[in-house]
């Protein structure tokens, strides 16, 4: 709550700017029975229509005051709340930028999303209306009661009584839907979850015929959802009946109570009409505030889960007094003896790397290569620092980095991820988000060396092309290939490649190689899966069983490592790879 109450700060001004308008309407909305009660005592009954002229002028100058009044509040009170939800979303989205893929899979994209977007909204439209219902019903509910007893004592009790049934049918309505509102949320989570999960894999559920399956689980989803909407709304379904029975009947008992007042001359008949109207007004507020606790519970949750986000820590932490590299940066990356365990895994969970030791230098190509799982990928994600090494240490450019700014460090590696993600927009947006400096030299060199000319050119639009949302209106060797132009876009010293040639025949990642070893003094790191693609390297690195098994050139890893000679049987001729057998 201390989050949401930051985010309330700078619109202390508008808040109490709707403080005294919504006094000033509740003052209006509270004398006007008052003008009521004396145009029928003073004006109606003795017939002096002097009085009824007077007091009806008032009220009808008064009732149009109340409107500018109302309309200038509502103003006031959108400006707040969707500054609030404003405010709340960019400090949720920046938050989880900040994240690291912990905290990430902690919360899971779907939910994160979910958060950002319909768990704000909540909180939005509730503190729209709680601002007015909050401050004016209070006020309207005292006012009247004030009101209502100096016209009338003796009917003061319908008006407790009622007001004592609508504050217990609140109270009930209240424990029994606050706990169904945190399990709806979390239910719509998973909805956003398996839509999600059927739309990105959509192409994988037709190739195996699996609609029928997919139909069940977004209906099992869809259903809990919709079970758990149908009985907070069928809970609070029982308000509107009970409320309006409430409000007749107490209407009825103050025409019947007070027609007898009137035929014993205990009171005018004036007083009763104005009573009427003021146990009117007290009854609303509490409907008022009553419509609250439909909304109330639900958007307490919302923020619980949007303070979830905000209170998080991120697992990564950055020294305070950060050091910068040297002006003669050659982009160096060293292991020393690095070992990784996942955050959330168990005690006894083995090592995801163990002892990785080795020295990447500029102007030369380390390659990494093992089979699937043996953390290849997780090498590079402990270099950019989306986790942080169990025990050991990363230097790059001789210092440890988590000694290092995480912008600096960034700016300083050139990032190909396994998966090709590319963004709405043209081409040469894609290529500029690395540097939107970038020079259209730098753009061309990029996009040569990524062997993208032909395909870029044979397009009508050329660079300016569309990019349809993660490139799918390109094939997979495309996306690559400009995934791979748009890292070199950056221009930066040390680049990472992650199995970024996979979907590239074999002619286009021999020539990428050979346009990639031309770039001088460049420390370039590849993950890959093909012998034919890292034979060429000065320096390769076999994984098994998450340790490094072996270490040097192609033509020395055949004859010295077993884990690599196997690899590469099943993938080369005997010619190309040099095996005796």
């Amino acid at each position: 709550m201390s989050k949401f109450l930051e985010h309330m700060k700078p619109y202390h001004g508008m808040m109490l700017a709707v403080v005294v308008f919504l006094a000033v309407e509740a003052y209006i909305a509270l004398i006007l029975p008052g003008y009521m009660a004396d145009i029928v005592n003073d004006g109606v009954l003795p017939g002096h229509l002097p009085v009824i002229w007077r007091n009806g002028l008032i009220m009808l100058g008064l009732t149009f005051f109340s409107v500018f009044v109302a309309v200038i509040t509502g103003f006031f009170t959108a400006r707040t709340a969707v500054g609030v939800s404003n405010d709340l979303r960019e400090a949720v989205y920046e938050k989880v930028l900040s994240f690291s893929d912990a905290e990430i899979n902690r919360f899971n994209t779907s939910s994160l999303i979910t958060r950002t977007t319909n768990d704000i909204t909540q909180v939005q439209n509730t503190l729209m209306m709680a601002i007015r219902q909050f401050i004016y019903a209070p006020i309207i509910a005292i006012g009247g009661i004030i009101r209502g007893l100096e016209r009338s004592t003796d009917l003061s009790w319908i008006v407790v009584g009622a007001t004592a049934i609508m504050l217990t049918l609140m109270g009930i309505l209240f424990f029994i839907a606050l706990p169904k509102y945190k399990k709806w949320q979390d239910l719509i989570d998973r909805v956003n979850q398996v839509s999600r999960e059927n739309l990105s894999g959509i192409l994988v559920v037709r190739a195996f015929s699996t609609q029928a399956f997919e139909k069940g689980r977004f209906g099992k989803a869809n259903s809990d959802l919709a079970s758990t909407e149908r009985f907070v709304n069928q809970t609070f379904a029982f308000m509107t009946p009970i409320i309006s029975l409430v409000l007749n009947l107490t209407t009825a008992l103050i025409v019947w109570v007070g027609a007898h007042q009137v035929s014993a001359f205990r009171a005018d008949i004036g007083d009763i009409f104005a009573f009427l109207q003021y146990g009117m007004l007290i009854i609303f507020s509490f409907l008022m505030i009553s419509m609250m606790f439909i909304f109330v519970p639900r958007a307490v949750v919302s923020m619980n889960r949007i303070n979830e986000v905000l209170h998080t820590d991120g697992s990564i932490f950055y020294s305070e007094n950060p050091k910068t590299f040297s002006s003669d940066f050659d982009g160096t990356v060293e292991f020393r003896d690095v070992t990784f365990k996942y955050p959330d895994a168990q005690e006894d969970d083995e090592n995801v790397l163990e002892n990785i030791s080795f020295v990447a230098r500029p102007g030369e190509t380390t390659a990494i290569i093992g089979a699937t799982g043996v953390g290849k990928s997780t090498i590079f994600k402990l270099l950019l620092r989306f986790f942080d090494v169990t025990g050991g240490g990363i230097y790059v450019g001789g210092l440890d980095i988590r000694d290092v700014n995480k912008e600096e460090l960034h700016h300083k590696i050139g990032y190909v991820s396994q998966k090709a993600s590319l963004f709405t927009g043209t081409i040469r947006s894609n290529l500029l988000y690395a540097d939107k400096n970038a020079t259209e030299k730098k753009i061309k060199t990029a996009v040569e060396i990524s062997q993208s000319v032909a395909f870029i050119e044979s397009k009508p639009d050329g660079y300016d092309s569309n990019v349809a949302q993660g490139g799918s209106n390109f094939s997979g060797g495309q996306r690559q290939r400009l995934s791979i132009a748009r890292a070199l876009v950056k221009d930066a010293q040390i680049n990472l490649f992650d199995d970024s040639f996979s979907a590239l025949d074999v002619k286009t990642d021999a020539l990428l190689r050979a346009a990639l070893k031309k770039m001088d003094n460049k420390t370039t790191i590849i993950i890959a899966q093909r012998v034919s693609s890292i034979m060429d390297a000065d320096q390769i690195l076999v994984l098994d069983h998450s340790k490094i098994v072996g270490m040097g050139k192609h033509h020395d890893l055949i004859k010295t490592c077993e884990v690599y000679r196997e690899i590469a049987d099943s993938q080369l001729s005997e010619a190309e790879g040099e095996v005796t057998i």
